[in-house]
């Protein structure tokens, strides 16, 4: 997990990912959507894609001189069950106090009831 969310706090380096959701990419391709986009270099890019791979994000293929990219699942899974586990249950510290709550609502409702029921059982006789 180290590195995970610096390397997540560069915009450059979030756009990378989208682009690699869709699948495998040439680094070649990388550079040319990105540089659709706004002004950058390809060893800017290069660097980008060593911080993401250093970080556990991507992965990388090398078939002859070319260097294909994909995400790395098991680092996103990582990073996304470290986060789920932080949201989890976002009211468990308020559990015991509504548990506490339900019940004094439903004791109330059963002396209510007695209360009404009593009252109906003297009015009848």
């Amino acid at each position: 997990m180290d590195g995970v969310f610096e390397a997540l706090g560069e915009p450059v380096r979030r756009q990378i990912l989208e682009l690699l959701a869709t699948g495998e990419q040439p680094v070649g391709s990388v550079v040319a959507t990105l540089r659709a986009r706004a002004p950058i270099s390809q060893p800017a890019v290069s660097q980008h894609l060593k911080v993401l791979r250093a970080a556990g994000l991507v992965t990388v293929r090398a078939e002859g001189t070319h260097r294909y990219y994909a995400l790395d699942q098991a680092g996103l899974a990582a990073a996304r069950d470290w986060l789920a586990a932080l949201l989890a249950d976002p009211l468990a510290p308020f559990a015991q106090p509504l548990d506490a709550l339900a019940t004094e609502v439903a004791r109330g409702r059963r002396a209510h009831q007695a209360r009404t029921s009593g009252a109906r059982r003297s009015e009848s006789a």
